[in-house]
């Protein structure tokens, strides 16, 4: 069977902040680099073997990614970098404590914005200025904000595009990511109903392996550390 690992990234500023970041640049704190660690040194335990990486074009996924390789001494592998496994979109709600949302908006409403399946958080009025980081792409990638389901819709399509075809093929992959990322990715392969994924978390730093046969369904799935 071939093994798909997935990854979030170590503790950010936000994270420890309790801020929503979205597709903000938010470094990794200290904890979160020794999170990384912990991470590569149980997926060393493993003795997997990856053909490649994916992950997204914010710093503190990209970080871990390192950390992580260097952990299991694979840091030669390919290494894939997009837009399509960024965070989700917060819009206007980034940068904000998420305790001080939910004193203003209460907390049924901010438990809809993060956690449901198709509730936008409140939108941008303009998306931000084009970064040189997506100057490959197109300007009409940037969000204004994004529920889950419109994240999924960029997400999934580089699963099946990018990530699928080389396990089809029996190679290992690796992907290092976000809450959120994650989230729609796991909704999609364990087949999760749009009301069920509410209560699905992803832990900082907390390797997820899925052994797949050949037909990518999952016969196995064991979160390490936990």
């Amino acid at each position: 069977m071939v093994k798909l690992v997935i990854i979030r990234h170590g503790q950010s500023l936000a994270n420890r902040l309790n801020e929503y970041t979205g597709w903000t640049d938010s470094p990794l704190t200290a904890q979160g680099r020794q999170e990384a660690i912990k991470a590569g040194k149980l997926l060393a335990s493993t003795q997997i073997k990856f053909s490649q990486l994916h992950t997204s074009m914010l710093s503190r996924a990209i970080e871990t990614s390192y950390i992580i390789l260097d952990q299991i001494d694979q840091c030669w592998i390919p290494i894939k970098k997009t837009w399509r496994l960024n965070e989700r979109h917060y819009g206007a709600l980034r940068g904000l404590n998420k305790d001080k949302t939910r004193e203003i908006y209460g907390k049924k409403q901010v438990a809809l914005w993060r956690r449901s399946y198709s509730t936008i958080p409140p939108l941008l009025s303009r998306p931000d200025n084009h970064q040189r980081r997506y100057q490959n792409w197109p300007e009409t990638i940037l969000p204004r904000a994004e529920s889950l389901k419109m994240a999924s819709k960029r997400i999934i399509p580089y699963w099946q595009d990018q990530i699928a075809p080389n396990l089809l093929h029996g190679k290992n992959q690796l992907v290092v990511a976000h809450g959120s990322t994650l989230r729609a990715l796991i909704k999609y392969l364990e087949d999760i109903d749009d009301q069920s994924i509410d209560g699905v978390e992803v832990e900082n730093a907390a390797p997820i392996i899925y052994d797949l046969d050949d037909r990518l369904q999952i016969k196995h799935k064991t979160e390490l550390g936990s």
